[in-house]
């Protein structure tokens, strides 16, 4: 550690230099104009064809060497209070791909161009607007510079609007984006841009401004220029009021009751400034929100869950601070609105209000301020909590970021049932993360520290991590200790009094030409030793991979891997209710093979399979899974999702045949008129459920939601619970 630890002062020292010795980005200039334009997709006005035109696009797939096949042209042009964006996409012929009517729709399924805007110009953040030819939109956040695919958020909604009109030999797409949709600094001159297209005709991705193929084509290092005519004035958005009506019944089964409902509440939206945004909810409402998909686990620790609610999604990178593999997460805002009840299940928490305060203070500055109060439950010795985060981030050299958190969770009132050490918890931290100009170093070094009632010695937590990544090398050195009493009731930490070391190397290879596009072989250790146990080796992961990337936008992966488990107490794989968990204090080494393959997802039909085969602790498994998809391009996505697992230990240990079947429907009727239908069966969890959704978006993020739940009993096939629920909400400018 003390090694990487000299080699990352070094690298900051010549951080600077790396910043000054990049070539000059490329530009595209925006006319100011005084009147407004008709957002149609024809681009008829006269002053487009004075515009200036960002063209030329290079490819990012299959090559990053050659000039787009067809050409793309965009132009921008701007009035006081809205930017207006065009593009002219040439294409072979008129068939389109497009999978789906439904706003947010992949990029990686769909025709589409798509811009991104970095206001602010610091290289870890951006807007992201894209259309299809058929009109559809989807618009996301990028945080963390783009660096990973989980720096893609889309679901963050805004106003915006954007038409296209498809023809034999191109579509042109028309977008117009309310500045007030947007945060900049006042006085604006450049933003940095980029401009992207997906065309499945000829399987090919382009962007305006050059991406090394080994980086995503999201990534923000990459960015081209923006001049605005005029500087930018201010973004007066409008106070934006959100209150629903939730009506419902809810049969439980179980205690054979029924529960009537009717909730009323809201959000509302407030500029603070230019780049503050003042978020309040009181009493939200979740329903509509899309169920989480089932995992089956076989591990000993717990699964993370991307976080869906709309009121913890603008700015959320604000809150994000710890290890991007997930060792430490100080805050994961999925905790809120969710406890443990005095038996231990997780159940929810219903929240009855907060507020969130986050945004931009400057160029280099940014502020995150939130604050929820959760409800008390005494029957279910729930306490009432209040939850609250400060965090502080500025940006340092070209797009690293210095980072400072405080986090509280304090009981609020007096219960009989909360022990004094449970009162409260506090965590305070201090992250650095890098990323030169060319993100060919990237990397995460923290502190963080816990406090707890009469528990104030120790408690850290600590990671060094650095990335390498090149065309053809990359490698990861990666250190992280937990320590056994370090503790965030609002984090998500797998495991604690941990000491763990992570390595990687590998090489890429480009073939110039044939069916493989790319494939890289690749090498991975990672060992875990438990300082309390006098550092003693409890993990290791041995593992040698190969992966292969064809022209047809399909992909092969197949991984050897070695794995020690070391088990202090006993665990049994399998969960289920009679099996003898296997002993604690002892070792288990096994091998095991997995494969898996994922189809070119442009086709109307595509799938994903994956395999393991071979050792399991002192038994042995074999899993299957993967997904069936059919597009009826562009009305439905239909899909069977299978997962299989076979799990044999000796005795007295128990075997398990686990099935996770996942059935899905996804219909467009139109652009505002969505159902989707969303079937699970787990023998593990031992339930079938279906979730049900038709929407109906009747005006500009205005929502009609009828949802219907439905549980059952797996092993005997009896209704656990049951719901219906019509919630109605309405976005309101004041």
């Amino acid at each position: 550690m003390v090694r990487s630890l000299r080699f990352l002062v070094v690298l900051l020292l010549l951080h600077p230099l790396s910043v000054l010795g990049q070539d000059a980005p490329r530009q595209i200039k925006v006319n100011y104009i005084s009147g407004n334009i008709t957002v149609d997709g024809a681009m008829d006005e006269a002053v487009w064809s004075q515009a200036d035109v960002a063209t030329n696009f290079w490819q990012f797939f299959p090559t990053d060497t050659a000039r787009a096949e067809h050409p793309t042209q965009m132009r921008m042009l701007y009035n006081e209070t809205t930017l207006y964006v065009a593009a002219r996409a040439e294409v072979p012929e008129d068939d389109y791909v497009v999978s789906t009517l439904r706003r947010d729709f992949s990029g990686t399924t769909s025709d589409n161009i798509t811009v991104m805007f970095d206001t602010y110009r610091n290289g870890t953040n951006a807007y992201l607007f894209g259309v299809n030819p058929y009109g559809v939109k989807r618009e996301a956040l990028i945080s963390g510079g783009g660096d990973e695919g989980g720096d893609f958020n889309d679901t963050w909604d805004e106003k915006w609007r954007a038409e296209s009109r498809r023809h034999d030999d191109q579509y042109v797409v028309e977008m117009a984006i309310p500045f007030s949709s947007l945060s900049y600094p006042e006085g604006s001159r450049r933003w940095r841009f980029q401009g992207y297209r997906w065309d499945f005709q000829v399987n090919e991705r382009s962007v305006w401004s050059r991406v090394p193929q080994n980086q995503l084509m999201i990534n923000l290092g990459f960015l081209g220029e923006m001049v605005f005519e005029r500087p930018l004035g201010g973004s007066s958005s409008p106070i934006a009021v959100i209150p629903y009506v939730n009506t419902g019944t809810q049969r439980d089964f179980v205690p054979g009751e029924t529960d009537n409902q009717f909730r009323m509440g809201g959000d509302a939206k407030v500029d603070v400034g230019q780049g503050l945004t003042l978020d309040l909810t009181v009493n939200p409402d979740f329903s509509n929100v899309e169920a989480d998909e089932f995992v089956t686990n076989v591990t000993r620790f717990e699964i993370s869950r991307p976080e869906k609610r709309q009121f913890f999604i603008d700015n959320n990178d604000l809150f994000q601070f710890g290890s991007p593999f997930q060792d430490d997460v100080p805050f994961f805002s999925r905790r809120i609105g969710i406890a443990r009840d005095s038996t231990g299940r997780f159940v929810e928490n219903r929240i009855l209000g907060g507020a969130r305060l986050s945004g931009n203070l400057s160029e280099d500055w940014r502020l995150g301020v939130l604050n929820i109060q959760t409800d008390e439950n005494s029957g279910l010795q729930i306490p009432s909590n209040n939850n609250a985060m400060v965090a502080l981030k500025r940006r340092v050299f070209a797009r690293s970021t210095v980072g400072a958190f405080f986090i509280n969770r304090q009981t609020v009132g007096d219960y009989g049932f909360v022990s004094p050490e449970e009162e409260y918890n506090r965590v305070l931290g201090l992250d650095y993360n890098l990323a030169t100009s060319d993100n060919v170093w990237t990397g995460t070094f923290y502190l963080h520290k816990s406090f707890q009632p009469d528990d104030y010695v120790g408690n850290y937590s600590a990671q060094s991590l650095l990335q390498y990544n090149t065309r053809t090398y990359s490698g990861i050195a990666d250190f992280v200790y937990v320590g056994q009493d370090y503790q965030s009731d609002l984090g998500f930490i797998p495991r604690k009094d941990i000491f763990k070391s992570g390595k990687s190397i590998s090489r890429t290879f480009w073939p110039e030409s044939g069916l493989v596009n790319n494939h890289t072989v690749d090498l991975t250790t990672v060992h875990y030793w438990r300082p309390n146990l006098d550092f003693k080796l409890t993990d290791q992961h041995l593992r040698a991979g190969w992966s292969a990337e064809f022209a047809d936008q399909s992909s092969f992966e197949v991984e050897y891997s070695n794995r020690f488990v070391f088990l202090t107490n006993g665990f049994d794989p399998t969960r289920s209710d009679d099996g003898a968990p296997l002993p604690g204090d002892r070792g288990f080494r096994f091998n095991q093979i997995t494969s898996q393959y994922e189809s070119d997802s442009s086709n109307d039909f595509y799938f994903n399979a994956e395999s393991t085969v071979g050792g399991f602790f002192n038994g042995n498994r074999y899993s299957f899974g993967g997904q069936l998809n059919l597009n009826v391009q562009p009305w439905a996505v239909l899909s069977m999702g299978a997962n299989y697992d076979r799990i044999r230990l000796p005795d007295p240990y128990a075997d398990a045949d686990l099935w996770l079947l996942t059935p899905e429907a996804d219909i467009t009727f139109s652009k505002s008129l969505f159902w989707s239908t969303l079937v699970q069966y787990s023998t593990q969890r031992n339930t079938f459920g279906v979730n049900s959704r038709l929407q109906w978006r009747f005006a500009p993020l205005s929502d009609l939601y009828l949802v219907y739940n439905d549980n059952y009993f797996t092993d005997r096939f009896s209704p656990r619970r049951r719901s219906l629920t019509l919630k109605l909400t309405y976005w309101l400018n004041l």
